[in-house]
């Protein structure tokens, strides 16, 4: 199966992303916490040529922490973990790491830094958390915000968002997955059954112990909990067959709401 969706806006969306960078002191690049390699996008650093990219790993109370410090340790110095618990360490964060290599601009000037990600990766979200106050749109679906904007943070920082930017061909089928896993591609894109039995067949593998306490199945065949879950969760046709396609889609939303436990869905490569 082939994951593809580059919707028109978004070719509009990278040619105003080149055009402004030459403006900008900073890249921060949000990645989803729960799958950060597949969340990242080649054309953000193609784009952002040799200006520095701070990483912040968004949904990261969503996701396992144990990898989560692996992916930290992985990106180095230029990344953090950001969560909507801890607000004010998010902000200081930003605050040091876009003034440190902004140094160029002197004191006196305020920052300026370009906020980019794919889809429904969490950039509105961080960008309320930065002001304090709802300035952006937020939604579980991806493609929300389809233009820029530009706010000024209460240090002074001027912060552009930019549209969620996808790449045109995702080469790597399972990192594509991920990305419909954890809602960077609309679920009218999705084949729901093939993606459902890819996430079960994971879940079970690194994560046994939470999908037992969440839906009560024992097993380690991705179909098996699948056609449990629609049993115990109203997934059934008429003359009791399961609706798999149903099971598959209430896997994949109570995990993309956290409701299984914290999950992550690649681990940094090793070597």
């Amino acid at each position: 199966m082939s994951l593809q969706w580059y919707p028109g806006h978004m070719t509009k969306g990278r040619r105003e992303l080149a055009k402004l960078m030459p403006s900008q002191d900073v890249v921060i690049e949000v990645l989803d916490a729960r799958c950060p390699r597949s969340s990242s996008n080649p054309l953000v650093a193609e784009i952002a040529a040799r200006k520095p990219i701070v990483r912040v790993l968004a949904r990261a109370d969503m996701a396992d922490p144990a990898l989560t410090k692996q992916w930290l340790a992985h990106f180095g110095e230029l990344a953090f973990a950001a969560s909507k618990d801890n607000p004010s360490h998010t902000r200081k964060r930003i605050r040091e790491l876009t003034r440190d290599k902004a140094r160029h601009r002197g004191p006196d000037k305020d920052v300026r830094a370009l906020i980019c990600g794919v889809p429904n990766v969490g950039k509105s979200t961080l960008i309320n958390l930065l002001m304090g106050r709802q300035v952006a749109k937020v939604s579980d679906r991806p493609a929300v915000t389809t233009r820029q904007q530009t706010v000024e943070l209460p240090d002074g920082t001027e912060l552009t968002d930019s549209p969620g930017l996808m790449w045109p061909k995702i080469e790597d089928e399972r990192g594509a997955f991920r990305l419909a896993i954890c809602g960077s591609i609309p679920d009218t894109a999705l084949d729901y059954y093939e993606i459902g039995v890819f996430a079960a067949s994971y879940f079970l593998w690194r994560y046994p112990e939470l999908i037992k306490a969440r839906f009560g199945v024992e097993t380690d065949d991705p179909a098996t909990l699948l056609t449990e879950i629609g049993k115990r969760r109203g997934g059934l046709l008429k003359g009791g067959a399961v609706d798999i396609t149903k099971a598959a889609d209430l896997l994949i939303h109570e995990f993309r709401h956290g409701q299984i436990g914290r999950i992550t869905l690649e681990a940094p490569p090793t070597g």
